[in-house]
């Protein structure tokens, strides 16, 4: 599954969660939490794997389940103790929702079933034929990816991915766009605090 595939399930879910139990939106920071989270195994697992050679494959610490839920305990707890902990059942929910969308992905695009993608170091899975650097192997998949949706010829799963998110972009907007409301409240923060320091100076006389 795709990082950008992972952030849309993710979010979706949290904001569901949200609103079924808290009866508001997700914040900005607990949608950074959420979609950083839910990438965040491919940015260890891939990067540590193609690019440095420390595992066999792209599946390994970050989408071990071993991993998973003691370290999404300990950012929960540790966003308790701040007085956020719904920024870390955020991470938690965005984290551990990765590992089994990678499984459910497999399945459904290859007729493969392998939980051993989370079962590191128990059951360790091998990258044939990936030899090149992070960078350059994401663009290969990717080429094959974009290939795939030019040539207009999409599986039923392929349209449901795209309806998904299409429905979660509206979600989102539904939700007040969280964290670009937030950079734009800054924005306007700022903004404001310039030109009233401005006019003040104007009106004291102050260069």
């Amino acid at each position: 599954m795709w990082p950008w595939e992972h952030a849309i399930v993710a979010y979706l879910a949290y904001s569901t969660f949200c609103h079924a139990i808290y009866r508001d939106p997700p914040s900005g920071l607990e949608a950074i939490a959420v979609v950083f989270a839910s990438v965040f195994p491919d940015l260890v697992d891939k990067l540590l794997a193609w690019e440095f050679g420390v595992f066999d494959a792209g599946y390994a610490l970050g989408h071990s389940v071993f991993a998973a839920v003691p370290i999404s305990i300990g950012i929960g707890l540790a966003a308790r103790s701040i007085g956020r902990s719904r920024a870390g059942i955020a991470f938690a929910l965005g984290y551990l929702l990765h590992l089994p969308a990678d499984v459910f992905d497999s399945y459904v695009r290859e007729g493969i079933f392998q939980p051993e993608l989370m079962l590191w170091p128990v059951v360790v899975v091998q990258d044939h034929g990936v030899n090149q650097g992070f960078v350059e192997q994401f663009l290969l998949f990717f080429a094959r990816y974009r290939d795939e949706l030019l040539a207009g010829d999409l599986t039923t799963y392929r349209w449901l991915q795209i309806g998904l998110a299409v429905f979660t972009a509206l979600l989102w907007l539904y939700d007040g766009a969280p964290v670009l409301r937030n950079l734009l409240r800054g924005s306007r923060r700022l903004l404001l605090g310039v030109v009233g320091n401005r006019r003040f100076d104007e009106s004291t006389g102050r260069r």
